[in-house]
């Protein structure tokens, strides 16, 4: 189902972010990583210009995809699923996340 993006910043020392793609339509999800459920911040098509995907052959995490150095933070880890993960996945994710306990 399409919906507007939301645009309320996660406000949190520890972050899960997740990107989720399936043919034609993407998903935004994130969340406090040290306590609380996921939010779907969007969920439905595309931006111009990323219908049809453009799957270069290369993973890469944590950096935002444009290989710079302009974003700040600290990356801790990253997970990859198979396929586009059911909401279920996700949340077992999160929930692993959760249990690492960061900042702690």
């Amino acid at each position: 189902s399409e919906q507007a993006w939301d645009q309320t910043p996660i406000d949190a020392d520890y972050v899960t972010a997740m990107v989720k793609g399936a043919a034609g339509k993407f998903a935004l999800k994130g969340g406090d990583a040290q306590s609380g459920d996921l939010q779907t911040l969007y969920e439905g098509a595309r931006p111009n210009g990323y219908n049809p995907m453009q799957k270069q052959g290369a993973i890469i995490l944590g950096i935002g995809g444009d290989n710079s150095d302009w974003a700040i933070g600290t990356w801790f880890e990253g997970a990859m699923t198979s396929g586009c993960a059911s909401d279920e996945t996700d949340a077992a994710v999160h929930a692993d996340i959760l249990a690492a306990r960061y900042g702690v």
